[in-house]
């Protein structure tokens, strides 16, 4: 397969399946296509490697067996679909989408599409036209275009990464896809950071345009702005609430009082806040104190204090626990990455656990909650988040997260400050830069 030059002198992919026999093995069909879109020099042209985010979707999609020749199946029919958009938290916002995208849509001759988290399509609206060639290519509601079923495309990677993903013609994984372009931007639940699904917008090579995918990515984050004024409240709408990244003391709200807790304070509410079964004494001595010869007396005295602090109800002893749930963005942060939602975890993530903390379980939970979130930014390798994690005051000797994002975003000042970084990190005065500080 050799692409073919056009008329300003960059290549175009053309059909990335032509030089596959029929039946290949799908991991020796993306060996493939990557050497066919990455190695070709031809004179006049100017070389185009394959964008990572489309590579590593085609590795995900030929590990899910799709062939060149697949198409998308109906999942949902009739009353089956209308019963499930019906329940589907995007209903609430499709009126949004419609107003935004509609006319846009239609009067571009393209279609304005909304999958689930599963990427199965929910509404595919817009012009007739193209709405009657999308289907027969299955492109639906109630088909699944995710990945695993029908390979790279705008909807089913946005869904699959968890971020904004445009897909231009050759770049989709089946035959019958490449004459399309798409963009499409994940949904978020506002109040736990899970994807709900997928905005899209697919059409013609009108949308190959960097403004399709900056456009789907304003509507996505409106959408979530309406999300978040239609919610209704939570069971307890006066659940407490603690806010402890970041900053050196916690605030504590609960009841429309705000309060900042002292360092040793934030250190107790935090451990309590994730042990609703409660603590024993010796086991918060244990996490609180490095000095063992800090008394059983010492930490009563604290948790009275702090019972004051807190008002009559909220403290209970024997085990020490709290009364009530108390909602943490410690909590909301762990959530999120556990969901796999690293964009609203990184969103979320404000800065170190109580960083002037030195209380041993803090200090190792706040260790775990920046490891985890900057190895999964890493595996993302979404240009954006990277550089807001290197350039926060917590990211700034951070040597992998540099090496990532010069990976994906080698400008001249990323590469001066990787160069940097490691020119410190070879010295022997420097070893301490081994370790990103949190």
């Amino acid at each position: 397969m050799v692409p073919a030059a056009s008329r300003s002198g960059e290549a175009e992919l053309s059909d990335p399946w032509v030089a596959l026999e029929a039946g290949a093995d799908p991991a020796e069909r993306v060996r493939m296509l990557l050497r066919a879109h990455e190695t070709f020099t031809e004179a006049g042209t100017v070389q185009r490697p394959v964008r990572p985010v489309v590579a590593d979707s085609w590795r995900r999609s030929a590990r899910a067996g799709v062939g060149p020749d697949g198409t998308a199946s109906v999942e949902l029919n009739d009353g089956d679909l209308g019963a499930y958009r019906a329940e589907h938290p995007l209903a609430r916002v499709m009126p949004l989408f419609r107003e935004l995208m509609g006319t846009f849509a239609s009067d571009g001759e393209h279609l304005l599409a909304v999958c689930d988290e599963h990427g199965r399509l929910l509404w595919v609206e817009g012009h007739a036209t193209t709405r009657r060639k999308a289907d027969r290519m299955n492109f639906v509601p109630g088909a699944r275009w995710s990945e695993t079923a029908v390979g790279t495309n705008a909807p089913g990677t946005a869904v699959a990464v968890d971020r904004p993903v445009q897909v231009f013609a050759a770049e989709h994984f089946i035959r019958r896809v490449q004459p399309w372009t798409c963009a499409a931007a994940p949904v978020h639940d506002p109040r736990t950071g899970r994807v709900l699904g997928a905005v899209d917008i697919t059409g013609g090579d009108g949308l190959a345009h960097p403004h399709s995918l900056g456009f789907v990515q304003a509507v996505a984050r409106a959408a979530e702005s309406q999300l978040a004024l239609l919610l209704p409240p939570e069971t307890g709408a006066d659940t407490p609430e603690l806010s402890a990244l970041g900053r050196d003391e916690a605030v504590f709200a609960s009841a429309g009082r705000r309060i900042r807790l002292s360092r040793r304070h934030s250190e107790i509410l935090v451990l309590l806040s994730r042990h609703p079964e409660g603590l024993s004494g010796d086991e918060l001595l244990c996490a609180l104190y490095e000095d063992e010869t800090v008394t059983p007396v010492t930490l009563r005295a604290e948790l009275a204090r702090l019972r004051r602090v807190l008002g009559p109800g909220l403290l209970a002893s024997r085990p020490y626990r709290l009364t009530v749930p108390v909602e943490s963005d410690v909590a909301v942060v762990e959530r999120r990455l556990e969901s796999g939602a690293v964009t609203g975890a990184a969103r979320g993530y404000t800065g170190p656990l109580l960083p002037g903390s030195r209380a041993p379980a803090v200090t190792r939970l706040r260790r775990l909650i920046a490891d985890g979130l900057r190895t999964a930014l890493i595996a993302r390798r979404d240009p954006d988040l990277l550089a807001d994690w290197a350039h926060a005051p917590w990211g700034e000797d951070d040597l992998d997260v540099w090496r990532a994002l010069a990976a994906v975003r080698p400008t001249a000042s990323v590469r001066a400050r990787l160069a940097a970084l490691e020119s410190e990190l070879a010295a022997p005065t420097a070893t301490w830069l081994q370790r990103p500080r949190f």
